[in-house]
């Protein structure tokens, strides 16, 4: 008997128990729960109209994303024009010192004599003020296309450098919408998350007020019996009892180098020896792409050499091609030299065939370690084996 009773006093207290947590975090009455419920109903539509307009942020992030890469794209593009356009002024200006500087080095070593006799043996004054008029616009004529072609250089510079910088922005721009992506992205999750939330308090709360309305009428069933109190202190110790029962039952940068190296028997050596053929030149299928030059696949920090004597051009950073050396040898043939982690040469520099100019890297757009070599001949490229 005395353990019937503290069955029954101990399945109240926990009826109780489960009563109170009740009260302090859910209805208590039917009224309550239909307030509730409508309260939540309309933090969600709200919340779903929250979600609407950042997934319309977002895709209007997106379409600017898109619209800044395609500028970004065209921008790179550009870039690499401009990059050419430069080589070739630089090509230009230093065949015209070259050819000035012959001019000159013949004039030293046969002396003015040949220019001095050409006046002597003028006619009379007309003859020799037109001689002396030839030889002045001759020298005159050499000092003004260098001059032509240095402005033309340092106007593709200044083109060039003005590109990079509208990159710069551009690029800015782009990480600015990435970031904002990101951060709409993750309060679109949170949205989500609050929207879930509110949709599991919905279906809580509706189970509750379901549960409810299911007591108020069991409570008036009980209250018409005129026993509703002991019934449900013993449904309730009944309950206790089943619960316990079903546990017991189991409930559950630079590097200058003096390295000369020749190898093959073409016009040109090999610049990179220690490396093998890992793109052709000419049409790519893998990608529909003209591949202009040479790749030669060789672990990073392998030398590479100057095909062939000449002035170094450029030796420095390119957004596409990294590391780069770009050497003029005359007779309208140019070389480029790729994607470098070092460089062992600088712009202005003369090499000799064979001397090293950096280390095969994988700098600018590119994929793996390799030496990406092209041969330009009067501006265009051209199959580099040919030469080799």
């Amino acid at each position: 008997m005395k353990k019937c009773k503290r069955s029954i006093i101990s399945g109240v207290l926990v009826l109780a128990m489960c009563m109170g947590t009740a009260v302090n975090v859910q209805a208590t009455t039917i009224e309550e729960a239909q307030e509730i419920a409508d309260q939540l109903d309309e933090e969600k539509e709200a919340a779903e109209a929250e979600k609407n307009a950042l997934t319309d942020q977002l895709n209007q992030i997106i379409g600017e994303m898109n619209v800044a890469q395609e500028r970004l794209t065209n921008k790179q593009a550009e870039i690499r024009q401009a990059e050419d356009d430069l080589v070739q002024a630089k090509v230009d200006e230093n065949t015209q010192y070259q050819s000035m500087k012959k001019r000159i080095r013949y004039m030293y070593e046969v002396g003015n004599t040949q220019f001095i006799e050409v006046l002597l043996n003028s006619e009379n004054m007309g003859d020799f003020l037109n001689n002396v008029e030839y030889v002045n616009q001759l020298s005159e004529y050499d000092r003004d296309r260098l001059a032509d072609f240095q402005k033309i250089r340092s106007e593709v510079e200044a083109r060039e450098r003005a590109l990079q910088e509208e990159y710069v922005v551009l690029r800015n721009l782009q990480d600015a919408l990435i970031a904002k992506q990101a951060e709409v992205e993750q309060l679109l999750a949170d949205k989500n998350l609050q929207i879930a939330d509110l949709e599991g308090q919905i279906g809580e709360n509706a189970a509750l007020l379901e549960e409810l309305i299911r007591q108020a009428e069991e409570e008036k069933r009980k209250q018409e019996e005129q026993a509703a109190a002991a019934a449900a202190a013993a449904a309730a110790a009944a309950a206790a009892e089943a619960e316990a029962a079903a546990r017991a039952n189991g409930g559950s940068a630079y590097i200058p180098s003096t390295d000369v190296v020749v190898s093959g028997n073409g016009q040109f050596t090999n610049p990179c020896p220690s490396g093998s053929v890992s793109s052709t030149f000419g049409y790519r299928t893998f990608d529909n792409s003209f591949h202009n030059g040479l790749d030669l696949a060789a672990s990073s920090g392998a030398p590479t050499y100057a095909a062939d004597s000449g002035t170094v051009l450029i030796a420095g950073w390119s957004d596409s091609a990294g590391n780069w050396v770009v050497v003029d040898h005359g007779n309208g043939f140019v070389t480029k030299y790729m994607h470098h982690s070092a460089l062992a040469v600088t712009a202005g520099q003369s090499v000799s065939k064979g001397q090293q100019v950096g280390y095969v890297g994988s700098t600018g757009y590119s994929s793996g370690p390799h030496l990406h070599f092209q041969v330009e001949l009067g501006g265009s490229p051209v199959n580099p084996q040919i030469y080799l």
